[in-house]
């Protein structure tokens, strides 16, 4: 029989200790000073400016850049401090349009460094059958009040993941997180280096030019590629054609990260130029797009379903608001604000989990790529109505 040598540790010591502490904590508490507490302290007052849940702002200046697009200079409504951001993040703007209340995220376009002087960029394009775009365009006017979000998202340059060089792929109002990106590097608040390969039709949409071509010209760090599909021109610092894996190939170094901003066409295209890049998956990131208008465009989604419509019952912090109709080809999110229900929401793209509800009953449609749940989200019934599609009479828990 093999003997084993057994160590038995015994806590009677650490009880000993923790009993002769309680009187002495006693003693220190009827020593203390019979003082209020502090209605605030500094660290919830710091956390309630970084991270504050609504912003008051108000339009401040209007630029315009040609018919359909213009960019919205904000400042507090309160004269209170601006909450700070990285480059990269975006606004969710509050809105009211009719019986609809809804948000839309927007890139901020400024530099970070200018929030601390009191003011955001954001820059609006209009999109075809857009809704709040062409309310936004039609209606903000100089002195108008806003309400937006902290500043949110994850598109932004962290030197513990990223390489230290960065290519950026830019599609037309796509340019504005590069663009405050650019601004923060040449200010130093960032310390990267940024290849931007920016894509438009032709050069009379460029946004901001002028503002890039300075920012190139004033810093090594930062190099700026038009790269232009209806362009029949050539020459230094404008490319012809799309950006695939031959265009990124022969501007980017041996190592780099892909950051991509821009239409949904473009991430299709680019997600499968990159794939033939064979770069590591954590080296590649993009900007949210939003949900499809149209879910039948969508791959997986089931044809025969695009035009009908169900009913969705309604429940808000346990409260049933009723049955409200949800056509299948759009998300559920769009079908709550069209219904005049305000439910909590940022992204509206499946990733920052804002709106995350409980499906009580019946089936939705979730695109794989949009799918940003957590595992155990998906296992126990939680959705994102920004962008969970319904294939039935569904119940939901907001």
């Amino acid at each position: 029989m093999s003997r084993q040598k057994v160590v038995i540790r015994s806590d009677v010591l650490d009880i000993a200790r923790f009993a002769k502490m309680i009187p002495v904590r006693k003693s220190m508490i009827k020593k203390a000073p019979n003082l209020p507490l502090p209605k605030s302290y500094a660290v919830n007052r710091t956390a309630d400016l970084l991270h504050p849940r609504e912003q008051r702002l108000r339009v401040k200046q209007i630029i315009e850049h040609g018919a359909d697009t213009k960019s919205f200079v904000l400042e507090s409504a309160e004269n209170r401090p601006l909450a700070y951001f990285r480059a990269g993040q975006y606004l969710s703007v509050n809105l009211r349009i009719g019986n609809a209340v809804l948000t839309r995220p927007y890139s901020i376009a400024s530099s970070p460094s200018r929030a601390l002087r009191g003011e955001y960029v954001i820059t609006v394009k209009r999109v075809e059958s857009g809704f709040a775009s062409g309310f936004i365009l039609d209606t903000w006017e100089e002195g108008a009040e806003v309400s937006v979000s902290a500043p949110e998202g994850c598109f932004y340059y962290e030197p513990l993941r990223d390489a230290k060089t960065i290519v950026g792929i830019a599609g037309g109002s796509g340019i504005t997180p590069f663009l405050s990106l650019a601004n923060a590097i040449n200010e130093q608040t960032e310390d990267a280096q940024l290849i931007l390969l920016y894509g438009c039709r032709n050069e009379n949409e460029i946004l901001f030019k002028e503002e890039l071509d300075t920012l190139a010209a004033e810093n090594e760090k930062i190099k700026v590629v038009y790269v232009l599909s209806d362009s029949k021109k050539k020459k230094e610092g404008l490319e012809k054609g799309f950006i695939d894996r031959k265009l990124i190939k022969k501007y980017a170094p041996e190592k780099f990260s892909i950051f991509i901003c821009g239409p949904k066409a473009m991430y299709d295209f680019a997600r499968e130029e990159i794939k033939k890049l064979g770069i590591e998956k954590k080296y590649v990131r993009f900007e949210l797009f939003g949900a499809a208008n149209d879910a039948s465009e969508l791959k997986g989604f089931p044809k025969d379903f695009a035009e009908r419509e169900f009913n969705c019952t309604v429940k808000v912090r346990g409260e049933e608001k009723g049955k409200i109709p949800c056509r299948a080809q759009e998300s559920v999110l769009v079908a709550l604000e069209r219904a005049g229900i305000s439910v909590p929401s940022h992204c509206r793209s499946g990733e920052c989990g804002f709106c995350r509800s409980k499906l009580l009953s019946g089936e939705v449609f979730i695109p794989e790529e949009t799918d940003g749940r957590r595992i155990a989200d998906a296992k126990f019934g939680y959705i994102h109505p920004c962008c969970s599609y319904p294939l039935s009479d569904i119940e939901i828990h907001v």
